[in-house]
């Protein structure tokens, strides 16, 4: 085998060393962007851990709010947490500024199940009651999958006759209907021929509970995962929803149906050199529509993926993720040479994130939330954002609609 061969066949092995994830849960640089403070309290806890920020003036958990971290590969850093949800928007300078506590819950392993992870959340919940100065109510709430988990966590202690104190529950751009990786990306982190990051992530317990759909490596099969049909299951044997708090919902979003300029069945990303040929389009309407044409060189294989019966999910309004460019700058690093026109993607669909409609079908998928009764969401309030972000952006639209709503 030639040398250029031998490189390009180390560099086929090597591209999948990193994962999909917003902007609070990727990899901190080093050092970090933002001065954090350390914690007045750390926490071991089952599967996890928390650290504790006390309000302002405050000489102990007086106003708590508990948030969950959301979705990755591996440990949760909270640090670069604390980082992501102050730097763009000061959201937790200014929960501190009004003598709010802040405790925030990370995991041992993020690709956990979320019922797995809804023990940390609990525990965090607990431990804070127990600590507590004063009798004030809880807030509890997280990004991402974070408000997955705690959504189970509350619903679970209600169902088991505990007093979870908790007058607030917030997600924030939750997926509550389901979020979405594209089908063949989801194929494509199979296709590397080595086991890497990026397939472990797409195949894990949590993955398969949040993905609408899912592609499992082993059968090549399009579908709901089995794992999700059973949190499902478990979260309707719970009640759905805790039935004590108030239930608010964020999205990033735009809730006029208003989603990314992405036409379906376009070229979102070719790729030459290595996995040479290899091109990912968006999804689009129809019975056996191909979503992706994998190749690649070592050893020689090629695999077309189609899909039927889904809606135009790319393009649809939502939190966005650079599904698309994060695959590329590693494809790049590699030396591959990649023509990209659709860097970011429809993460968490805004009818997802406020839980008014499933995203099953083109029309619900693109509602116009904004002209729909409020009613017919699953939570109390919600909102979405006037422009397109990224999933789990903190804006000042966000959350100073959040902080204008917590309980006294």
């Amino acid at each position: 085998m030639a040398v250029s061969d031998q490189q390009d066949e180390k560099a086929e092995q090597s591209v999948g060393a990193f994962t999909l994830a917003d902007p609070l849960s990727s990899a901190p640089p080093v050092p970090l962007p933002y001065p954090v403070p350390e914690p007045d309290e750390e926490w071991q806890l089952p599967h996890g851990f928390a650290h504790v920020f006390y309000g302002e003036r405050n000489r102990g958990i007086t106003r708590p709010v508990i948030m969950a971290d959301g979705f990755n590969l591996g440990r949760s850093d909270l640090k670069w947490l604390y980082a992501g949800l102050d730097r763009d928007y000061p959201f937790l300078s200014e929960l501190r500024r009004r003598g709010r506590d802040v405790i925030l819950v990370g995991f041992d392993e993020r690709t956990s199940s979320i019922m797995t992870n809804a023990e940390t959340a609990i525990a965090a919940i607990l431990r804070t009651q127990a600590e507590q100065m004063g009798g004030a109510s809880l807030t509890v709430g997280g990004f991402s999958m974070g408000g997955m988990i705690t959504r189970f966590a509350l619903a679970k202690l209600e169902t088991q006759r505990m007093d979870h104190r908790t007058r607030l529950y917030f997600s924030y751009d939750s997926p509550h209907r389901g979020g979405v990786v594209p089908i063949g990306l989801q194929a494509f982190s199979h296709f590397i021929p080595v086991p890497n990051d990026f397939a472990r992530q797409m195949n894990s317990p949590a993955a398969r509970q949040m993905l609408w759909r899912h592609y499992d490596p082993m059968t090549g099969q399009i579908g709901i995962a089995p794992e999700r049909k059973e949190f499902l299951r478990m979260m309707e044997e719970l009640g759905g929803w805790p039935r004590i708090p108030r239930i608010l919902a964020l999205a990033n979003g735009r809730g006029d149906g208003t989603g990314l300029a992405i036409p379906p069945g376009e070229t979102a990303l070719k790729v030459e050199r290595i996995y040479p040929g290899t091109t990912f389009y968006s999804h689009a309407q129809g019975k056996e529509v191909v979503v992706a044409e994998l190749k690649r060189r070592f050893p020689a294989a090629e695999k077309t993926v189609k899909t039927s019966g889904f809606p135009e999910l790319d393009g649809a309004p939502g939190g966005t993720l650079r599904s698309y460019g994060i695959l590329a700058d590693m494809l790049k690093k590699f030396g591959a040479q990649v023509d990209l026109r659709h860097e970011e993607v429809c993460f968490v669909p805004s009818v997802s994130a406020v839980a008014i409609r499933d995203i099953d079908q083109q029309k619900d998928l693109y509602a116009d939330i904004d002209s729909l009764d409020p009613s017919e969401s699953e939570v109390d309030d919600f909102i979405c954002s006037s422009t397109t972000t990224a999933h789990t952006a903190i804006t000042e639209e966000l959350c100073g609609w959040l902080l204008d709503r917590l309980p006294d």
